[in-house]
């Protein structure tokens, strides 16, 4: 499947998974804005994509102010005569439980995350529709905004909000044909290193070359970056044109449709309910099967 012809803007692309979307889409045949807050991280992206034969132009700069989104555009403009396709990926962490999170760790994961996906998302839909030709937004979620995760209040608000943008901006966007969808990637990164029944496998695997073992690809839906960015590139092409307004997972050898939030039991009292009546029924009644939070445990082999 190729890109040819389009120009994408890839935020926080300077390693890991960004870099990955962002080489990825060159091959494919797009022209990259490489972004990153690390300057010879980003150079070194734009080098090898056009080692490879790609184009691709570097801008260093932290996402979150409108004038960082414009910038982006501006550049993929000036550069490449046009935009396609936004890929908010930026991102960073401060975990710390809630009773020892501080305002600036919580801000400033807010500030990357949710504000920069807005401000980058805005930037380009008002491109996009000046263009008049259509276009993609695809906004870079979490697990941890689906479900919760310990020690994540920052992040995984901002990846929840983030899943919650995609759809009214699907429906936003929907005239223009501007697309817009929330990836929700599982892959071997610093951050998934960190979890100790994953840590030896992913170890394993990079000191041998070997694929990652078929339990952690298949089971756990994790596998490399690479893996992930075929996602990214399907949902930048003409093929993904009917595709909006979903939260997609993916990760090793798993493809996920998550579902949005929904009713699941519903039960009515005439002339509304009292506190008791609610605590009377809770357990028999809509309570009865509640649902789970968290990132559930790793089952190993």
């Amino acid at each position: 499947m190729d890109v040819v012809g389009k120009v994408a803007v890839v935020t926080g692309s300077g390693r890991g998974l960004g870099r990955a979307y962002a080489e990825a889409l060159a091959v494919a045949g797009a022209a990259v804005v490489v972004n990153d807050v690390d300057g010879e991280a980003a150079q070194e992206v734009v080098d090898a994509i056009a080692k490879e034969g790609g184009r691709a132009v570097a801008v260093v700069a932290p996402v979150g102010d409108s004038e960082v989104a414009d910038r982006l555009v501006a550049t993929a403009v000036a550069e490449f005569g046009r935009l396609d396709v936004m890929v908010t990926n930026a991102g960073i962490l401060r975990d710390r439980v809630l009773w020892k999170m501080s305002d600036d760790e919580f801000d400033d994961v807010i500030r990357v995350h949710l504000r920069g996906t807005f401000t980058c998302a805005r930037a380009a839909a008002q491109q996009l529709r000046q263009q008049g030709e259509g276009g993609r937004l695809i906004l870079v979620a979490s697990p941890a905004g689906q479900r919760g995760n310990f020690g994540q209040t920052n992040y995984a608000a901002a990846k929840a909000g983030i899943a919650a943008m995609a759809r009214t901006w699907a429906m936003e966007l929907a005239k223009a044909e501007i697309t817009v969808n929330a990836v929700v990637p599982v892959a071997a990164t610093e951050m998934t290193r960190t979890i100790p029944s994953f840590a030896p496998a992913i170890e394993e695997a990079e000191r041998t070359g070997a694929p990652l073992p078929r339990w952690l690809r298949r089971d756990e839906g994790l596998g490399t970056v690479e893996d992930v960015a075929s996602l990214i590139v399907f949902l930048a092409s003409d093929a993904s044109a009917g595709v909006t307004g979903q939260a997609i997972g993916i990760g090793g050898d798993r493809l996920a449709l998550w579902s949005h939030p929904a009713e699941k039991a519903v039960a009515y009292s005439q002339d509304g309910w009292t506190a008791e009546g609610i605590a009377e029924s809770w357990s028999s009644g809509i309570g009865a099967e509640p649902e789970t939070y968290g990132i559930p445990a790793p089952q190993g082999r």
